[in-house]
């Protein structure tokens, strides 16, 4: 516990007589950052400390993002993770933790309002089996006009998935349902 002042003395010449008492007895010794110049604040702008907690933690800067933004580049990137993935288990799980997260996020929505809903399993599912069985057609022989085709499914499962997507949000928010 620290001592307290002595009545008539300032506070000044009290807490001068602390700091010298810590520093003889090396209390200042070997702390972070000893020797090192301070930073120059004039060159920083108003949201460095913001960079430098981001750089300080790891973080990436999408972590910053509202978590509307967040799920909905989730999403996007969905895809390229499904296409990754090396069973059937493995794909439901992902998209299934994915929707937790967006009905969570759904139910007390929070940041700007932006269009985001649960993906379709089976969709996603059957997305995944026809690339796997374009992939196994190219390594069997398929060449470049099999590649051709899988990008133009690729891209046409996509449009379809928010296709649906949107048709869920509509039918959520108008209050009926939506039948596609």
């Amino acid at each position: 516990m620290t001592e307290r002042k002595p009545p008539g003395t300032s506070f000044e010449s009290w807490i001068d007589r602390q700091v010298r008492v810590a520093r003889e007895r090396g209390d200042f010794d070997d702390l972070p950052g000893m020797g090192e110049p301070l930073p120059d604040p004039s060159s920083d702008d108003e949201l460095s400390w913001v960079k430098k907690y981001v750089e300080r933690e790891g973080l990436s800067s999408e972590s910053l993002l509202p978590p509307a933004v967040q799920l909905r580049k989730e999403i996007d990137r969905l895809p390229g993770r499904v296409a990754e993935q090396r069973s059937e288990q493995a794909v439901r799980e992902l998209v299934d933790e994915l929707n937790i997260r967006i009905v969570e996020w759904l139910r007390a929505p929070s940041g700007p309002k932006i269009k985001v809903g649960p993906v379709d399993v089976e969709e996603t599912v059957r997305q995944w089996r026809q690339q796997r069985a374009v992939d196994s057609g190219q390594h069997a022989g398929g060449g470049a006009v099999g590649g051709s085709t899988g990008s133009a499914e690729g891209s046409a499962g996509k449009s379809r998935v928010r296709d649906r997507l949107r048709g869920w949000w509509h039918g959520t928010v108008r209050g009926g349902k939506v039948s596609r």
